[in-house]
């Protein structure tokens, strides 16, 4: 696969982040996605959350499988550090980095397929140890690398390009996640910036595992007129439960340019998120009701979009593993391999 930089045009009164940065330095390399691709909105959103949170590039780490959706962490991000993985694997690559290395910022990009098929158990396990990560599935209901399969999450009726209709039923990755007990339960769609952008800002600062299933319309082969994947029946069918702000921690907290009812959740790093009910009785930190709100709009044939549910307060995995602070990759050999006497002793203490 060929790796096309971007020219980087400096000029005067370009915006400038608190590092000095500009947009140009968080982007990767030319995409060789098809042209209109939902993904490379993804990427798009990605670029300006990141820029806008003043997070050094170097300190996130990216993470893919296989599939049109795990080439996008080329296309941003260009100086961070970045692994594409086995198909369906990539959470167990990510859960071992962020065990050594754990200040750094941890992205997840995969597709319905690389997550809800072959990589399904990586991605529940991932999901259930509450790595703290931001994990985006790029769900467009195909395979596009295999020329536009059914994958497990296409509805039932939904036709293929070449006029195959699916029977099975789908795997809805909110409903699962909800299930699970995720922490962090967000849906959104690659046409609606606006959204997205402080949908993943929340992600990012959220202490566990940040699932956001990100709608993107495959325009190769899932955007016509019989697909519940495309462009147009996104738009048409589309519904916010939660419209949402995020605030960093050193900006004054203000919910007055908002309407209606809102509900201010502090992160662990002390930014807030700001949701603003859309549908007054919708609660996203109550489990039970947000799995039956997604559930009655399915049947009405509405895609629930925004922060769907939230909990700040269940522990992540270093915090169950008891790990130190520090990141182990830091910590001197001689302490992280104690010799031979210390695993002995330890062998004894499970005699």
């Amino acid at each position: 696969m060929t790796f096309i930089a971007k020219p980087k045009i400096n000029y005067i009164g370009q915006a400038r982040n608190a590092l000095d940065l500009t947009m140009r330095d968080y982007e990767g390399t030319i995409s060789s996605l098809c042209a209109g691709c939902g993904h490379d909105s993804i990427s798009a959103a990605l670029i300006q959350a990141i820029f806008e949170l003043d997070i050094p590039p170097h300190k996130v780490a990216k993470f893919s499988g296989i599939g049109c959706s795990s080439k996008t962490p080329a296309y941003f991000l260009g100086a961070a550090h970045g692994i594409n993985a086995v198909h369906g694997r990539m959470p167990a690559v990510a859960t071992g980095s962020n065990a050594v290395h754990r200040s750094l910022y941890c992205i997840g990009v995969s597709g319905d397929g690389d997550s809800l098929s072959i990589g399904f158990g990586q991605f529940a396990h991932a999901l259930r140890r509450n790595l703290n990560m931001l994990y985006i599935i790029e769900n467009n209901g195909v395979y596009g690398l295999t020329k536009g399969q059914f994958s497990a999450s296409a509805d039932v009726g939904t036709k293929a390009k070449k006029g195959e209709v699916n029977e099975q039923q789908p795997i809805d990755p909110v409903v699962t996640a909800l299930g699970l007990g995720g922490t962090f339960i967000a849906r959104g769609f690659s046409g609606d910036k606006e959204q997205l952008v402080p949908l993943i800002k929340a992600g990012l600062n959220h202490k566990g595992f940040a699932m956001l299933d990100v709608l993107s319309p495959c325009v190769t082969f899932n955007d016509h007129e019989d697909s519940t994947k495309s462009y147009a029946h996104t738009r048409q069918n589309f519904h916010r439960a939660i419209r949402l702000d995020f605030v960093p921690p050193a900006q004054p907290i203000s919910a007055q340019s908002l309407e209606g009812e809102t509900i201010s959740v502090e992160l662990h790093d002390g930014s807030h998120v700001l949701l603003r009910k859309v549908d007054q009785d919708y609660d996203p930190i109550d489990r039970s009701r947000a799995f039956a709100y997604v559930q009655e709009h399915q049947e009405r044939g509405e895609i629930v979009t925004g922060l769907l549910y939230i909990d700040e307060d269940r522990a992540d995995m270093h915090t169950l593993a008891h790990t130190i602070e520090e990141d182990l990759i830091d910590v001197p050999f001689e302490e992280l391999c104690p010799g031979a006497d210390a695993l002995t002793e330890l062998q004894n203490r499970f005699r």
